[in-house]
Formats: C-alpha cells, structure tokens, sequence
C-alpha cells in the first residue's frame, strides 16, 4: 500500500568555512543585505530553546540571550560597520534571511512535485566555520515516495554533479528565481564563493552536496501497530539514507540497528542518524508527533546537530592545519581553546537531547578525530622538543668549540710574549 504523508519537512544543511581574518567582513555582507537579520533569542519567547540547553552551551551558541532591551537598542542605532565589530566578538552568530514572498518550485516528474522554500537561516562561528540551513516542505503530493524523490534530487543541487545534468529534474517557479541556477547562484552568493571582494572561501566539506535533515508523519493508516513498522522498514531506509524511491534494497537486521533509534517515550518514533542525514519518521496515531515533537525537531534537536557537525568540522580544521605543522603554538592554543569551550560530555539537561548528542558524537567519531588530534599534537610536539634540544645542543658546542679556540689563541700569545 503507498504510504501517505500527513506533514513533513526538510532542511537542507550547507557546512561552508571563511577565512577567519576575514569574519567580521563577511558579517558586514550580511548586515548589508537588506533581506538578512540577526536572530534574537529571548528567553520568555524561546523558553524551550532557553530551557534545553545548559549555562554554557547558551552562552557560547546563542550568546543574545543575555542581551537586554537596552543592549539590543543600543546595537540596532549602530552603523552596521560597527555592528560588524561588535558580533565578531561573539562566538555564534544566527541570521535569517527573509524573502518577503515564500519561494516555490517544482521537480518536473510526470504532474511534477511542488515544493516551498519556507525558511532560510545562516549560522556564523567566529572559528570561520558556517551553516547554510533552508527548510522546504512539499505542498501538493500525500505520497511519501514523491519526498523519498524530492530529498534525493535536492540535496544535490549545489554539486558540480548536478550542474551537469542543468537541473532537468528541479524547476523553480518564483518571482526570486527563474531556474535553478539562480538558486545555486544565491547560495553560493551568501556562503561567499563569488563575492571576490571579501576572499571567501568555500570548503567541499559533502562533495558540495546538503546535509539532509527531514521530518514526516506517516498516515496512521500505514502505521498504527508495532508489527506495521517491520513493513516500511525498507521505506525508513531509503528515507533516512536520502535515497531515492526506486532504489532497490538488500539490508539485515543489524544494518537496519545501525542506523535507526528507538526512543521509549515516542512509541511511534524511529530516527535516523548517518553522516549525511539525520531523520524523524512518525505515525499520526500520536497526536504528540504533529504537535509538539515536529517543532522539537527542528528547533532543539536541530541545533544538536549543528553542535555536533560544527565540533566534527571545527576538529577536522584542525586536523588538516597540524599536517602543515606551521605555526603549532597558534594551534596548540585554538586546540585548547576548543577543549575548555565546547568540548564536553554534555550539552543539556534533556533526556532525549543526551541520546542525540552521544548517537551524533558516535555518528561524527568525534572521540575519535579528537583523540587523533592530541596525539597528533603530542608527537609533533616532542619532535619540536627534540629539535630544539638539538639545536641547543648544536650551539653549546659551538660555544665550547669558539671559547676552546680563543684560549688555545690566547695561551699561544702569552707563550710568544714570554
């Protein structure tokens, strides 16, 4: 039986990395694009987000929730050059860009999938490490065969891959943007590749592909026992894999395990967690799925991920300066700097929010890319030791062997006087 879908979403995440002494220029982009504005979390508005999240964790990630109206006024009267210097010193910063029209497109397939741009957010780390993130949802198909396909072609309209092929399968149909090409262009505008003036650098961190990260709620008429599952598990794989409808599958039981997360408190819940994607898939027999757990997804366990995606890329930043081994002492300190931060057991006080964060940290080998890292750190650091010792070493003699030869000199002229 096709399996109909009640409500579902689908961010899709763009990692990107800036040069660092040019992070405060890029803000300025930013701040001068009329359609961006920095995101301000308050805490009786974003009680949840506020909530969720332990003292640290807020201050490093969303550090204007200790802004006060004053403080927020004082910063709006500010010249955006000055803005510019003021956020650079905060170590997250949070946009949205606003289109003033939603955005709506369409993957050409017989009648074709419509489908919205609904949201569009960037996230800026004063490391130089950035988030593209834009949610779409689907608006015209119940099928969830039509977002196994959607997911599938849109996660890579950014990749050379898809460039190739010009877009055949993705129409836009905006007042934004002609075609997809466009669409690439402003993505790429925004994360900085064609804006020369400020050197931004692009970093193909997923083959220039997204991060998928996708929520659905299943008609409880295809899902509404326990045994109902084990006859879409082929469609939980396809769907958290971001593979497409037709891809035939050949799995057992312990792949599947490896991939899917069972929550006790959400009976008809399974997450997915790869490297690539992370998804929800619910049944609308639970009235909590389609009105509490869809926004926790996207809020709360959304900037889980992005916690988690930003130590993996921030650690293998590092990783790729230490194999230059120029400059050790600078990342010594941004390596210990990384340590005292952010670098931690634990991010919040929810249950829930702890099993994503371990399940991300294992997903990331984030233990392990860490772990590479000091050792790596350890063993340079001891051939630094050893070469300098050396070179102490070198000196030594040599001003052993100078004072030997100026008392050989000085015993020869004393000899000559006599």
């Amino acid at each position: 039986m096709e399996l109909k879908v009640k409500y579902q979403y689908t961010y899709f995440i763009k990692p990107f990395l800036i040069k660092e002494n040019k992070y405060e220029k890029y803000l300025l982009s930013l701040l001068n694009n009329k359609n961006c504005n920095l995101k301000i979390f308050e805490k009786e508005r974003d009680i949840n987000l506020y909530s969720y999240f332990i003292q640290n964790i807020r201050e490093y990630f969303f550090p204007t929730f200790s802004f006060n109206r004053e403080k927020i006024n004082n910063l709006e009267r500010l010249d955006n050059k000055m803005k510019a210097m003021i956020l650079s010193k905060l170590h997250c910063n949070i946009f949205e860009y606003n289109f003033n029209t939603k955005v709506q497109g369409k993957v050409t397939d017989n009648d074709g999938i419509f489908f919205n741009i609904d949201k569009v957010e960037i996230i800026c780390f004063d490391t130089g490490v950035c988030f593209l993130l834009i949610k779409t949802d689907i608006n015209n198909s119940e099928k969830f065969s039509d977002l196994l396909k959607f997911n599938y072609r849109f996660k890579d309209i950014n990749s050379d891959f898809t460039k190739l092929k010009d877009f055949t399968n993705i129409k836009i149909q905006t007042d934004k943007f002609s075609n997809m090409n466009e669409l690439s262009d402003f993505i790429n505008d925004i994360i900085g590749v064609n804006n020369n003036a400020i050197e931004l650098k692009d970093v193909d961190l997923y083959n220039k592909r997204f991060f998928v990260y996708t929520y659905s709620c299943i008609d409880q008429g295809n899902w509404s026992e326990e045994e109902d599952f084990k006859e879409i598990q082929s469609d939980f794989l396809r769907y958290s894999n971001v593979l497409s409808n037709n891809d035939t599958l050949d799995f057992n039981v312990n792949e599947f395990d490896k991939n899917i997360q069972v929550i006790e408190q959400f009976k008809y819940s399974r997450f997915g967690f790869t490297k690539q994607s992370a998804s929800l898939m619910t049944s609308s027999i639970d009235l909590n799925n389609y009105t509490k757990l869809l926004f926790d997804f996207e809020n709360e366990y959304l900037y889980t991920l992005i916690i988690s995606l930003y130590q993996r890329i921030y650690l293998k930043k590092l990783e790729n300066n230490f194999k230059s081994k120029k400059d050790i002492n600078n990342i010594r300190k941004q390596f210990t700097k990384f340590t005292n931060e952010i670098w931690m057991n634990e991010i919040t006080n929810s249950i829930t929010g702890t099993i994503f964060y371990n399940k991300w940290k294992e997903i990331f080998e984030l233990q392990e890319i860490y772990d590479e890292i000091k050792n790596k750190y350890d063993v340079i650091y001891k051939e630094l030791n050893i070469e300098n010792s050396n070179n102490t070493n070198k000196i030594i003699l040599l001003a052993l062997a100078i004072s030997l030869l100026l008392n050989v000199i000085n015993l020869i002229a004393l000899i000559t006087l006599k």
